[in-house]
């Protein structure tokens, strides 16, 4: 279990790199998240900020596949890493 949630927090990790690396999504998710660009560092270390920042990603299957192929990282991956993360686990209704 702690080697699935240090993997999923490496492939968050990446995608706020990858974020980072986008200023115009970069404002975007400052702007949905009101989080700062000294949150950024603080929250590299927060298991909580990381899977905030998955959720933001996975809003955008573009965002999505343009992260994936950047990070060489298989879509399926990030939803599993969200999985992995706090609040991740999915409710099943039926």
């Amino acid at each position: 279990m702690a080697n699935q949630r240090e993997a999923a927090e490496t492939i968050a990790l990446k995608a706020l790199t990858w974020i980072a690396g986008h200023e115009n999504l970069l404002d975007v998710f400052m702007g949905a998240t009101g989080a700062g660009r000294d949150d950024l560092l603080t929250g590299a270390q927060d298991p909580d900020f990381l899977a905030s920042l998955l959720d933001f990603l996975l809003m955008d299957d573009a965002w999505i596949m343009e992260f994936s192929e950047a990070a060489n990282v298989p879509p399926e991956a990030v939803v599993e890493a969200r999985a992995a993360l706090p609040g991740g686990v999915q409710t099943h209704w039926t």
